[in-house]
């Protein structure tokens, strides 16, 4: 639109953060039950339908359920049309569930190797480091000394538009206790290498459901799986994934602030919508009159 509706101007910079895609093989069922290549495939005619052309989709692990070439290959074909389409880059981070030397033929186009994987994406002057938190063989996280060096010294040049850290195994508490096991180890040596940086924000995932903390000053974003969520209402000591709840996070990147935004994945009914014609009325009015709008004019009218 022509006209700047409130005080904030458009963001500088847009990302779409998902996580947690967990495919098989083949379009195998996850569990038997769950359809994990349609629900992502929905989320992306979702995020087409938007007209949001984001500046990278971060995927923050567990991209494949049991580290297999097939899963990568279906994952990369789902997102690569939207990506190439709105000028997104990709930006893949490991999970526990994922496998180095596959993740990185597949993925990234690179020769098999079981280093880590950790990298570093600039889009327009905004960088986003992918770190990699898996251990393999393990489901909790860690990172190595030489990862942390690595870290260190790249964060040691300020990007023009700050960092943001994405890594699968966020640095905060769960409430569900039988997950505190799969946590990410020695969280205060990553918190020494962020102190004093110029990162932004932290994203993780792992989690099977969407929650936000601070970690070392800095805000931790988690993004729930596409495949199924965690019941945070589930009886005492117990884990329970249900087939609902999943959603991704738009992430609009201001000047002094980052905006975490959950979409959910749905195809729920449409209850009431304010369309083009209404959006038409509102340029013809001034600031007072809009702010008014959505009294005086109803969706329908």
């Amino acid at each position: 639109m022509g006209v700047q509706m409130g005080q904030y101007p458009e963001p500088g910079h847009v990302l779409v953060h998902v996580s947690d895609t967990h495919f098989l093989a083949d379009g195998a069922r996850l569990y038997g039950r769950v359809d994990t290549d349609s629900t992502l495939a929905r989320a992306m005619r979702q995020l087409d339908r938007s007209g949001i052309h984001p500046d990278a989709i971060v995927l923050t692990g567990d991209i494949a359920d049991r580290g297999e070439a097939d899963a990568y290959d279906r994952v990369r074909a789902l997102l690569e049309p939207l990506a190439e389409k709105t000028g997104a880059q990709l930006v893949w981070v490991m999970g526990n569930h994922d496998e180095r030397g596959r993740f990185r033929a597949g993925l990234l186009d690179e020769s098999p190797s079981t280093e880590p994987v950790d990298r570093v994406v600039v889009v327009n002057g905004l960088r986003i480091i992918a770190l990699d938190s898996s251990v393999p063989g393990f489901h909790h996280g860690a990172l190595e000394e030489r990862q942390l060096d690595w870290l260190r010294n790249e964060l040691s040049q300020p990007a023009p538009h700050g960092t943001i850290v994405a890594l699968h195994h966020p640095p905060i508490p769960t409430p569900l206790p039988l997950m505190t096991i799969l946590e990410l180890q020695q969280q205060e040596r990553l918190a020494e290498v962020l102190a004093g940086s110029d990162v932004r924000a932290i994203l993780g995932g792992h989690l099977h459901y969407t929650t936000t903390g601070f970690f070392a000053g800095i805000p931790v974003s988690v993004a729930a799986a596409t495949c199924y969520t965690m019941d945070l209402s589930a009886p005492a000591r117990q884990l329970e994934g249900i087939a609902g709840g999943q959603s991704f996070i738009l992430i609009q990147v201001h000047a002094d602030q980052l905006v975490h935004s959950v979409i959910p994945i749905t195809d729920a009914e449409v209850v009431t919508r304010f369309d083009e014609a209404f959006l038409a009325r509102l340029e013809g009015l001034d600031r007072e009159g809009r702010i008014d709008a959505f009294s005086r004019f109803a969706p329908s009218d």
